[in-house]
């Protein structure tokens, strides 16, 4: 092992540890960390000029491919513009129609659709949870989620907790259904070109199989305590949809932007329009169509993460150019020895143990370089490996209170009305649901892929 290659690994223990224990926000702890792996690993160690240009990789934005793909592969490597500018257009596009009252309308829309009942609305928040998810950060959709929920539980006095804790999970599934539903799927499907189609047809399928069960294990654990204790059939006093619409023509527009995102990314391997485009797209337009909000709207969006990426992907970078992530690709195909269903099971369980802990960001962001490593290897096909990371990291992080951002707004927002979930609680419930999750993606690949 190379002195270049004990810098890049030294500073990426440190990056992670410093991720954990939160003592410095964690945009900035990247951007540190991505700081000195350019000038120790690139320009103390290995001397190379080049190479820093190359991770930068500014370059990259200018070339048509980056717009408009022909279907060529290509090898770019260094920061992932296209996953940092489709997560930037997304979150404008949400902003916006936060904005004009979508999420909220949304909600009381369905709880007025099912008359109010309890459990109905613990069944229907859960899809909504799962399918919004596929095309909507889930930090997004559980805040808006449970701040209804919250509000709903006042009015019909049930336990808000349950169906939190449900909404948590389904977003988590939902998310790895799609290539844009969760920040893991966006770097695996850039990094690797997978389309929106891709990812629907193999990671979808899984996910809503393994909803049917979850929807059946959480309606069994949880129905005793969502029971209302209210006996009341006026629902006079209950707000009506519209009145959460605060700008009806934003509104229409937002939707129509949303509804044309989604068709952009569902077609997008047939009109080769990349998800930067998409992204850059979706964004400007709906800051064309803000006028005097557009300020309010940018505000708002999360730079910390946009940042946090930018730092991850040069220190990956050093890891992948010295060599390093190549060392754990043969490692784990020496453990598993050559046995296929044993990497799977590997590449799974260990993803989902590692992103129940630590943030599945950075962790899906390195392994992706491993699993192409390990794919060249051994000769497993690149898409086996890639789902089967998809939902080991995309799934295991719901097993507890900080494995997923959804988790830690769910969570929070509970605690903030009154209702705080301890470990305990929470990991009763949602790490059984996990187990399930996984059970089900290791069977289905190795039924299905094998």
């Amino acid at each position: 092992m190379t002195a270049a290659s004990i810098v890049a690994i030294i500073i990426f223990v440190a990056m992670f540890i410093l991720i954990i224990t939160e003592k410095i926000e964690k945009h900035i702890t990247t951007l540190c960390c991505g700081a000195l792996t350019l000038i120790f690993v690139f320009g103390v160690c290995l001397r190379d000029l080049g190479a820093i240009w190359d991770t930068i990789n500014l370059s990259a934005i200018v070339n048509p491919e980056f717009w408009h793909s022909s279907g060529a592969e290509s090898e770019s490597g260094g920061i992932d513009w296209s996953t940092i500018l489709f997560l930037a257009g997304m979150m404008i596009m949400v902003e916006g129609m936060a904005r004009v009252g979508f999420f909220r309308w949304l909600c009381m829309l369905i709880a007025k659709l099912v008359h109010y009942k309890t459990i109905p609305i613990f069944i229907s928040f859960m899809c909504m949870s799962f399918v919004l998810a596929m095309f909507i950060d889930s930090i997004t959709v559980i805040l808006f989620l449970a701040s209804i929920t919250i509000e709903l539980a006042r009015l019909l006095k049930f336990q808000p907790v349950p169906m939190i804790l449900a909404e948590i999970f389904c977003a988590n599934l939902g998310g790895s259904a799609t290539m844009c539903g969760d920040p893991p799927n966006i770097i695996i499907g850039t990094q690797l070109e997978y389309t929106f189609t891709d990812f629907i047809t193999h990671t979808g399928v899984i996910a809503v199989i393994s909803f049917v069960f979850i929807l059946a294990y959480f309606y069994l654990v949880m129905r005793k305590d969502l029971k209302s204790s209210t006996a009341s059939e006026d629902f006079s006093n209950l707000p009506s949809p519209a009145s959460a619409i605060t700008d009806k023509p934003g509104f229409i527009i937002n939707t129509i932007i949303f509804l044309a995102a989604v068709v952009l990314l569902v077609t997008h391997a047939t009109t080769h329009l990349t998800v930067a485009f998409i992204g850059v797209s979706v964004a400007v337009v709906t800051m064309i169509t803000s006028g005097k909000h557009v300020l309010e709207i940018l505000k708002k969006v999360d730079y910390k993460t946009l940042l946090f990426f930018t730092g991850l992907f040069v220190v990956v970078c050093g890891l992948e150019e010295t060599g390093v992530l190549e060392i754990i690709a043969d490692f784990i195909a020496k453990v598993s020895g050559g046995n296929t269903y044993l990497m799977i099971g590997i590449i799974i369980w260990v993803s989902a143990v590692a992103s129940a802990f630590i943030d599945n960001i950075p962790f899906a962001a390195t392994m992706v370089p491993v699993i192409k490593a390990l794919s060249a290897t051994t000769g497993v096909h690149i898409d086996v490996l890639a789902y089967s990371l998809a939902m080991g990291t995309d799934v295991g992080g719901s097993a507890t209170p900080i494995g997923a951002s959804a988790n830690v707004v769910g969570t929070s927002a509970a605690a903030k009305a009154g209702h705080p979930i301890g470990w305990g609680e929470y990991c009763k419930k949602m790490a059984p649901a996990t187990v399930i999750v996984l059970l089900i993606s290791t069977i289905y690949i190795c039924a299905f892929y094998l």
